[in-house]
């Protein structure tokens, strides 16, 4: 197995930009014993002739031509990651707001994906309500948000909208009970919305749960004491996609809105929100699976 080295292969390149090894040399603060020998190395590694030594002045061979298309794009890529992984530029801290309710499963996906092309930035996840966040980015407390609401406004943007689905336990039986019995979060945006879909359906329901917890919303859907709304995709694993063939209203659909606070435009919160956009582009919609 050979190895190409990349400071020969940025003397070659040098070599090539700059017409001879004399003026390579001091483009790269080097010798032109030390540009020659490492020229000669390369040469020897691949066992072809890159330079043709003929004439008054240095030119490429045709596997000299070749080469350096490829070796143009090698320096590249190595001082890109050197300089991604080590540039102070690079550091820092970003606070991210999401509800609790789509941090799965797109967030995980973005997080990793960050940290791997930035890994000495931090990035702190809150999680909370719609309201709250909207409060904190207000206050500038947050680099930026995600928000679930109905309409749009100023300062936002559109990356997503989905329908809300009625979800309950897997073979759960609570949504053909009446009056239906409801588990929401006490600050929860989409429970008014569920609440007139079920008045306008003349369906009586109950508020069984009102709670600050997701995990007691989840732990009471789970033990099928109560059903539930999220939006389309988002439904934790060990719940279910409620197949209720009309016997419950059909719900609206939801927009997911991405804030980024004034003045935190930085390279790092644009590429940030690059990958929240694409994750949420790309949320996948599974198929209905029955809680009958």
């Amino acid at each position: 197995m050979r190895n190409l080295d990349i400071t020969t292969l940025r003397s070659f390149v040098a070599v090539a930009d700059n017409g001879g090894v004399t003026r390579a040399a001091g483009f790269l603060h080097l010798t032109q014993s030390a540009v020659s020998m490492q020229l000669k190395r390369l040469e020897e590694l691949l066992d072809v002739e890159l330079l043709d030594r003929s004439g008054r002045t240095i030119a490429l061979t045709a596997e000299g031509d070749q080469l350096l298309a490829y070796a143009r794009r090698m320096v590249a890529l190595n001082d890109e990651v050197i300089g991604r992984l080590t540039d102070t530029a690079f550091e820092g801290e970003i606070v991210l707001g999401v509800p609790h309710d789509i941090v799965y499963p797109a967030i995980p996906r973005v997080l990793q994906r960050f940290a791997a092309s930035y890994p000495r930035v931090k990035v702190q996840l809150i999680s909370s309500f719609t309201r709250r966040l909207k409060e904190l980015h207000a206050k500038g407390e947050c680099d930026l948000i995600l928000t679930t609401e109905t309409e749009a406004g100023e300062g936002c943007e559109v990356i997503s909208e989905l329908p809300l689905r009625w979800i309950g336990a897997p073979d759960g039986s609570a949504w053909r009970q009446r009056p239906l019995r409801l588990a929401f979060g006490r600050h929860c945006i989409f429970r008014p919305k569920v609440i007139a879909a079920l008045d306008a359906a003349g369906i009586q329901w109950d508020l069984a749960v009102e709670t600050e917890s997701d995990r007691t919303i989840e732990a009471t859907v789970s033990a099928d004491l109560a059903v539930h709304a999220v939006l389309d995709g988002t439904e934790p694993p060990h719940l279910k996609q409620i197949d209720h063939n009309g016997t419950l209203p059909d719900l609206p659909a939801q927009k997911i809105l991405l804030y980024v606070t004034g003045g935190s435009q930085s390279e790092l919160v644009q590429q940030l929100a690059d990958l929240v956009r694409q994750s949420f582009e790309g949320l996948s919609r599974p198929q209905l699976r029955a809680a009958s």
